[in-house]
């Protein structure tokens, strides 16, 4: 019975960590972190404008996503504009900090 008991915990550990390890490759996916930015708006000091994500999903605003930016006080430098470009092709991970959202 011990050894029943003990191949239980064995499994169980096991599955833990199989739980534990597809939750966090799940949260980081190869979406790099993304702003929705008005491409009109640039200031050379503070970068671009950071405007509603809604904006990006219309066809006739001058929105377009800006990945892997740096953002402070509403505006977003040293990004880019191609997707590919940001994405982290460095392995598991995250390739930077924030959340999509604005």
């Amino acid at each position: 019975m011990a050894e029943t008991r003990r191949r239980l915990r064995s499994s169980t550990v096991v599955l833990g960590g199989m739980g534990v390890l597809a939750a966090a490759l799940s949260a980081c996916g190869s979406d790099p972190d993304r702003r929705c930015v008005d491409r009109d708006s640039y200031d050379h000091i503070y970068g671009y404008k950071v405007v509603a994500d809604k904006n990006c999903k219309k066809s006739t605003s001058d929105a377009d996503w800006y990945y892997d930016a740096d953002v402070s006080g509403g505006y977003a430098d040293d990004g880019t504009f191609s997707r590919s470009e940001a994405v982290d092709r460095g392995g598991f991970g995250c390739s930077g900090s924030g959340s999509s959202g604005g």
